[in-house]
């Protein structure tokens, strides 16, 4: 079998057990098949390969492993598993294999051939694409090694089946990069506001804390000018009465600077607000305010003329069925989230920013925390979101 002198599937080599075991993994089972195939490593030289089952117990044996941790489709196993550790084992050490339960996470897959088969037929960019629930995935989205065990600390290790929800995954980032992330203003979906009564030409630098959960990270300056930019939809034509942000004749605050109010704006000839107008009260600076004045909305923003443009992807759940592998008349990749990803280009960012390194976490204030990609470069910086700051599917289930 060794030398080639068989084809394959010809002949195999059996370990005499016992063929009326209730455990059919106990009846003679196969320890060494043919295979005529290339090995990565030894070449052809071999034209046998063992089976899993052999190969397992008698790997642990020799590298002195103590405890083998299966899923719980191997329970059935142990009993070969320990056989085969009889036949080999001189002396008193035996490994010993422990079964728990898989850890199935809702709104995704991890069966390895379900998730080969997205690579393969290019649902995802790889292996390590953002959405994907691989440890290289995980990273490159910006999950943080203390998240992903906090979160194992959470579960624990079951002996049943079950599905865990992917929203404690989410939360255990979210809690450690509130914790790590500095803060940042960024415009994903920018609108021009011109603040009619600001002085032009002049640049104020905003002295923002860069993490209110860590003193230690300090304070940075955010320019502040006559142009500036603010989310398009901070900002209602006709807004209720609940809208606490910008609209006509409303005032707001913008963070860490002035309140604003809107007296007018324009639009394009696409009917899209293109500039909006505002004033403001130079007594409202943030931190030495002597105004008196009380608003309810607060906007994040960045100055026009001194922010940095970068593409941003917007990752989000790739499966938008909980128990997507769970229809078992339907094919899992129908249940696809077509907006598992959207990318943004022209957001507009703070001068800051310029610096950031691949893998470094943001929070995007009132936006999510971001990392910066590993397609990211000096020219063309590259950001994605990890999470949003809240959980919004939990609000639409």
């Amino acid at each position: 079998m060794k030398n080639g002198e068989y084809p394959d599937g010809s002949i195999v080599l059996r370990a005499k057990v016992d063929m009326s075991s209730p455990n059919m993994h106990m009846r003679d089972p196969i320890m060494y098949r043919i295979l005529h195939q290339e090995h990565h490593r030894t070449g052809d030289e071999w034209n046998i390969y063992p089976m899993y089952d052999w190969a397992h117990g008698q790997s642990d044996f020799i590298e002195g492993i103590t405890h083998s941790v299966c899923t719980l489709e191997f329970e059935v196993h142990r009993p070969l598993y320990n056989w085969f550790l009889d036949q080999i084992a001189t002396t008193d050490y035996r490994p010993r294999q422990i079964e728990f339960a898989r850890l199935n996470l809702s709104y995704t897959v991890m069966s390895k051939r379900k998730l080969l088969e997205l690579v393969k037929d290019k649902h995802v960019n790889g292996w390590d694409d953002p959405r994907m629930p691989t440890i290289s995935g995980l990273r490159r989205r910006g999950y943080t090694p203390e998240s992903i065990r906090a979160f194992a600390d959470r579960i624990g290790v079951a002996k049943r089946d079950n599905v865990i929800d992917v929203g404690l995954l989410e939360f255990s980032v979210r809690e450690h990069l509130n914790k790590i992330a500095p803060r940042v203003f960024g415009v994903l979906n920018p609108v021009k506001v011109i603040i009619t009564n600001y002085p032009e030409n002049q640049v104020e630098n905003m002295d923002l804390i860069n993490n209110p959960e860590d003193e230690s990270a300090g304070s940075r300056n955010v320019p502040f000018t006559r142009e500036i930019y603010i989310e398009r939809e901070d900002f209602m034509e006709d807004p209720p009465k609940k809208f606490f942000r910008m609209g006509p004749g409303r005032e707001v605050r913008l963070k860490g600077a002035y309140i604003v109010k809107c007296e007018d704006f324009k639009k394009d000839v696409d009917g899209n607000v293109s500039e909006i107008y505002c004033t403001y009260d130079p007594q409202t600076k943030s931190g030495s305010d002597t105004s008196g004045k009380k608003v309810k909305g607060t906007l994040h923003w960045v100055s026009a003329s001194n922010c940095i443009e970068a593409e941003v992807r917007l990752y989000d759940r790739l499966f938008n069925d909980e128990d997507p592998a769970g229809h078992k008349e339907k094919d899992f990749k129908e249940f696809l989230n077509p907006e598992s990803l959207k990318i943004l280009n022209n957001c507009k960012l703070e001068p800051s920013l310029k610096d950031a390194k691949k893998g470094d976490k943001f929070q995007f204030q009132r936006l999510g925390y971001f990392c910066v990609d590993k397609d990211s470069s000096d020219n063309n910086l590259i950001f994605n979101r990890t999470v949003p700051l809240r959980d919004s599917w939990g609000k639409k289930k």
